[in-house]
């Protein structure tokens, strides 16, 4: 009952973002699967699956798509990332499979990446686009930096201490996670060495915690700087 009620006032209040679909698409990737069962033949085997929410353009199924930071590998005893190139072999959306996808809502893209790089959630925290189209790939970053008054989520109301040179933060850039060692320190800036890098565009949001006790807690928020 009142539905139409309901949509209509979340209409007025948190009106629907004016979408431009020929923008360059970027998707936000939140999960990653291998959906073959145990023993399927070799000749058989489905490609890796990635889902998540496009945040602009679209995407559809024959498009090559670009990955980043994309896989992990080791030289010299360091981790890097390379990113990794793949085609669309299927598209679902909204429990049914589709020939092009547009924001809103979750998608799942089928690939053909080996199923192994997709097993478990792997590619979270990846951007996905037309390849040379994605935004950079940070191993440091510089933010202009807020912090909240009081500590998110702890019984006692504690108040947010100023961020220190050296400490480790938690950071979440759209659906990726990484650690950041604070290098540098400005006024309302702090500048850090990421432990696992990530894509983003200048300007993105940035969500900002520290380890409180034994769990993390959000502390506040930073904008990408160039």
């Amino acid at each position: 009952a009142n539905v139409d009620v309901l949509l209509a006032a979340i209409e007025k209040f948190i009106p629907t973002p004016k979408r431009d679909p020929n923008k360059p698409p970027k998707m936000l990737v939140l999960r990653s699967f291998d959906v073959n069962k145990p023993g399927t033949p070799p000749e058989k085997l489905i490609g890796g699956v990635i889902g998540g929410s496009i945040v602009q353009g679209k995407l559809k199924v024959g498009d090559e798509i670009e990955i980043r930071p994309g896989v992990p590998y080791e030289e010299h005893g360091r981790i890097k990332y390379e990113p990794i190139t793949t085609e669309i072999v299927s598209l679902q959306a909204g429990g049914r499979f589709v020939e092009e996808a547009y924001p809103g809502g979750l998608v799942g893209v089928g690939t053909k990446l080996d199923p192994y790089l997709t097993k478990g959630d792997l590619m979270a925290g990846n951007v996905v686009g037309k390849p040379g189209k994605l935004p950079p790939v940070w191993k440091e970053l510089r933010l202009e930096v807020h912090l909240l008054e009081r500590v998110v989520g702890t019984a006692d109301e504690l108040k947010v201490e100023p961020i220190k040179r050296k400490e480790v933060l938690l950071l979440n850039v759209g659906t990726a996670r990484t650690m950041g060692l604070v290098t540098g320190l400005g006024k309302d800036e702090v500048e850090l060495k990421l432990q696992i890098p990530v894509c983003a565009e200048v300007g993105d949001r940035v969500a900002i915690s520290r380890q409180v006790g034994s769990r993390w807690r959000l502390i506040g928020y930073g904008f990408i700087k160039e």
